[in-house]
């Protein structure tokens, strides 16, 4: 029968866990003392108590660097989620003033979110919270999560599928599609039918993805367009399609965008898909966040 080692609690120092999650996120006791306001000596006994009370090495050298162990893995995320929910319920009541506060706040979205999303957010705040700092990082296709349980990201904003039922979910507008092309494109004097749309050549702005929801579509017909370029960026998209024979597949909105910017053509869909939705997903504890929850609530406004 394996041995299953247990905690007692009562006899654990707490202490040790902000040293923990510090020197998980550094992998480096130097820069994880420095960023604790702490000696490294001191910081080299936490991790030696650590490493008693929890019968693991934790972080191990392997050659200039430390990398921690798979209990140290599996213990990141909930610890790291134990003391930002500590800190956000002792901040509960404190005022949260946007025009003095210089909170980071972390996301992640794709360069069609941005588009979208930022400008307006941005112009907002630079007069309501000019002090705010916004960091975005590229959203995959999939939801990170395990970012967002160590409190590397705040919020994401993207289309997703699976979301677990720790996350709070706000749908923030749903988007159609259009095919875009450039003015007097030489295959479309007559319309887009679906024929036509089959015989065109493609540009497919993959955002990570293996299959979009219109090849889905058309594999469902057992039909297949030729693509003949992919990228994963929307901007590079819209101006390689207004030089070229080529089209795409856009998002309404983005597609309206461009178009206002660059000389292209709009077309409906020679075919019905239905509407897909973008949502705002961040951890619900973090709903006592003040900052976090007004910033939620000003990007929920953003309805253009």
């Amino acid at each position: 029968m394996p041995y299953i080692y247990r905690m007692n609690i009562s006899s654990f120092d707490l202490n040790l866990l902000r040293v923990f999650d510090m020197l998980m996120r550094e992998q480096n006791v130097s820069r994880a003392a420095e960023r604790l306001t702490l000696t490294q000596p001191t910081v080299s006994n936490a991790l030696a108590r650590l490493r008693d009370q929890l019968d693991d090495p934790l972080l191990v050298r392997v050659g200039r660097r430390m990398r921690p162990t798979p209990r140290a893995l599996a213990l990141e995320g909930p610890i790291r989620a134990a003391l930002q929910q500590i800190a956000q319920s002792l901040a509960t009541g404190d005022p949260f003033e946007p025009l003095r506060s210089q909170r980071q706040l972390r996301f992640a979205l794709t360069d069609f979110v941005e588009q979208l999303c930022m400008p307006p957010l941005l112009s907002y705040l630079q007069t309501h919270a000019p002090h705010l700092r916004i960091d975005v990082e590229h959203l995959s296709p999939n939801l990170p999560a395990d970012a967002l349980d160590r409190g590397q990201l705040d919020l994401v904003l993207g289309r997703f599928d699976d979301i677990p039922a720790r996350f709070t979910r706000l749908l923030w507008r749903s988007e159609t599609l259009r095919v875009a092309t450039r003015q007097g494109h030489p295959h479309l004097s007559n319309g887009l039918d679906l024929n036509t749309f089959l015989k065109l050549r493609h540009l497919w702005v993959h955002g990570g993805q293996t299959r979009g929801m219109v090849d889905q579509w058309l594999a469902e017909q057992n039909l297949a367009r030729q693509i003949i370029y992919t990228t994963p960026n929307y901007l590079q998209a819209a101006h390689l399609v207004s030089a070229t024979d080529l089209c795409v597949v856009l998002p309404t909105r983005l597609a309206q965008q461009f178009a206002n910017l660059l000389p292209l053509d709009l077309h409906e869909l020679p075919f019905a898909l239905k509407p897909f939705e973008l949502e705002l997903v961040y951890l619900s504890h973090r709903q006592h966040d003040p900052a976090l929850a007004w910033l939620v609530n000003r990007i929920m406004e953003i309805k253009n």
